[in-house]
């Protein structure tokens, strides 16, 4: 629904080529927003088919300050996420992104922006020894040291993982972090778009706000059963194999994130679901916009695994 508040007003966004910032691109819109996305290349295919839904596209550079300070000049709001090592095919070091965290941060307060979103992560304040998640915790820093006003929010882990090539859907399994009997919490990337609009159309009730988001909590056998239905065929669950783990470092501690419970997530959903009744459930999603992705899944034959 298009509000008095956001008429006439732009919101700046990172990312917007990528799931989260394209989530929230198109929830802005939907809502009334002007949108000004930052591409590398406003002739890049991602970037004309953002112009065709009506988003502004702006050539900018996360390392080039000006190129920043121009894309933020006369913003109402400034919708920030930056890619990270863990990512795959990134190109950038954990250092990288904080200093692009930063400069984001810092650019939006020098452009007078009104208001700044922050995409962290559920285990931001605390030290995991992971890098590419510990890079929140000094990003969140940063923001609150700022005279800016501010929201962090930190999404729970994305229901698409679930069913990106590589998790063994197309051989009727899926492999992930948790034992088959823990429940982890998830959300779906349409769903953050959706909490940052109403986070922007709603200043007063979330500037100075860290909220941890996520639309359900599901264990590995619920998953399964949920999976299952959605593909009309047997899929069974198991936590990753244990050899796996043991040679990928990195795994092997984000399986220990969510033993501890800091990856597995925290968040209030009775209470999110309360501020947010447009929260999907995991089936919800399976049957709505995951369904053509778990389609994909259930063909491919991809045997790489990315969970980072």
């Amino acid at each position: 629904m298009v509000g008095v508040t956001n008429i006439n007003k732009t919101v700046v966004v990172l990312g917007a080529t990528g799931q989260q910032g394209g989530a929230v691109a198109a929830a802005l819109r939907a809502d009334g927003w002007g949108v000004r996305a930052v591409v590398r290349d406003p002739s890049g295919d991602r970037a004309r088919a953002l112009s065709a839904v009506g988003v502004e596209t702006v050539r900018g550079d996360l390392g080039d300050s000006e190129s920043l300070r121009a894309a933020f000049s006369g913003a109402h709001g400034v919708f920030s996420v930056q890619p990270n090592s863990g990512q795959a095919g990134a190109d950038v070091t954990n250092e990288d992104e904080v200093r692009f965290g930063a400069a984001v941060a810092e650019t939006a307060e020098h452009c007078g922006v009104a208001h700044l979103v922050y995409s962290s992560a559920v285990t931001a304040g605390s030290t995991t020894g992971v890098a590419h998640l510990d890079t929140k915790s000094r990003i969140e820093a940063h923001v609150r040291d700022l005279d800016i006003a501010g929201t962090i929010i930190r999404p729970a882990t994305f229901m698409e993982l679930l069913v990106t090539p590589g998790t063994g859907l197309d051989r009727g399994h899926l492999s992930f972090l948790m034992r088959p009997d823990q429940a982890m919490q998830f959300i779906a990337v349409r769903d953050i778009g959706r909490i940052v609009a109403a986070v922007f159309g709603s200043p007063d009730r979330y500037v100075g706000r860290t909220m941890e988001i996520a639309g359900d909590a599901l264990t590995g056998n619920d998953l399964a059963e949920h999976l299952t239905q959605a593909a009309g065929r047997t899929i069974s669950y198991s936590r990753l194999p244990a050899t796996l783990s043991a040679q990928d470092e990195v795994l092997g501690k984000l399986e220990a994130l969510v033993d501890d419970g800091r990856l597995a997530g925290n968040a209030n959903l009775d209470a999110l679901r309360a501020e947010f009744p447009f929260l999907l459930r995991f089936d919800r999603w399976l049957a709505g916009p995951g369904a053509v992705l778990l389609a994909e899944a259930l063909r491919a034959s991809d045997t790489g695994i990315v969970l980072r």
